[in-house]
């Protein structure tokens, strides 16, 4: 349904939804937020009112008590609320620093990350960590769970998450319950199955740890890639 024959209400949630939210505008973002305008207003009008009475300055807005918000008709105090929360959000989010992705330059490294999921588990998984051009991580996932000797991953779930993630290297893993670090035939041919995938795909598989409760084993240390 184009967006010209919804009602105005809304439009803004399937504006978002349709081109994405740096489409939208000051007005429709807080139509968004507050769900609803009044009997004689729709939300964006209503946000439009309000933010003209701020010269439409988010810091201005921010500043308004819930009395404030209040004494426009169709803002009670839930409303009020609402706005109020998502603007507290927004400047907890601009205070604080943007997390530093941790860097994979070592199978240990990998390993550091990998034995707090797989380490001490009585059945078998099957875990991947996705990164960038800098290996940096940017996703890490567990991707199947077995029984207590196998966890077969199916290949097309790996590079579907990293091409979700846009990752352009990927290190997998899975633990051994029994404590032998020995690679098994599967495993060896689950690690050429995927490098090979990963060559076509332009996604490199690093590595592909093998993880017991008090080792690990480093395809990549080992030569086996």
């Amino acid at each position: 349904m184009s967006i010209k024959f919804l009602a105005e209400d809304d439009r803004p949630r399937e504006k978002f939804l349709l081109k994405g939210r740096n489409s939208l505008s000051d007005s429709e973002l807080l139509a968004i937020i507050m769900g609803s305008g009044s009997r004689d207003e729709t939300a964006v009008e209503l946000a439009r009112k309000i933010l003209a009475s701020v010269n439409n300055n988010w810091h201005q807005l921010s500043l308004l008590t819930i009395k404030d918000l209040t004494k426009f008709k169709g803002i009670g105090e839930v409303k009020a609320i609402s706005i109020a929360t998502a603007l507290e959000i927004g400047k907890r989010r601009a205070s604080q620093e943007i997390p530093e992705k941790p860097q994979i330059s070592s199978s240990n490294d990998a390993y550091q990350i990998l034995k707090l999921h797989l380490a001490d588990l009585r059945t078998e998984e099957f875990w991947a960590i996705f990164l960038n051009q800098s290996n940096k991580v940017i996703h890490i996932s567990r991707l199947t769970q077995g029984g207590i000797n196998q966890s077969i991953v199916d290949i097309r779930i790996v590079f579907k998450t990293a091409l979700d993630h846009f990752a352009t290297g990927i290190i997998i893993s899975h633990n051994h319950p029994s404590g032998n670090l020995k690679p098994s035939d599967e495993d060896i041919q689950i690690t050429k199955k995927i490098k090979e995938a990963g060559n076509l795909m332009n996604v490199q598989l690093l590595d592909h740890l093998i993880i017991t409760q008090k080792s690990y084993l480093s395809f990549a240390d080992e030569g086996l890639l």
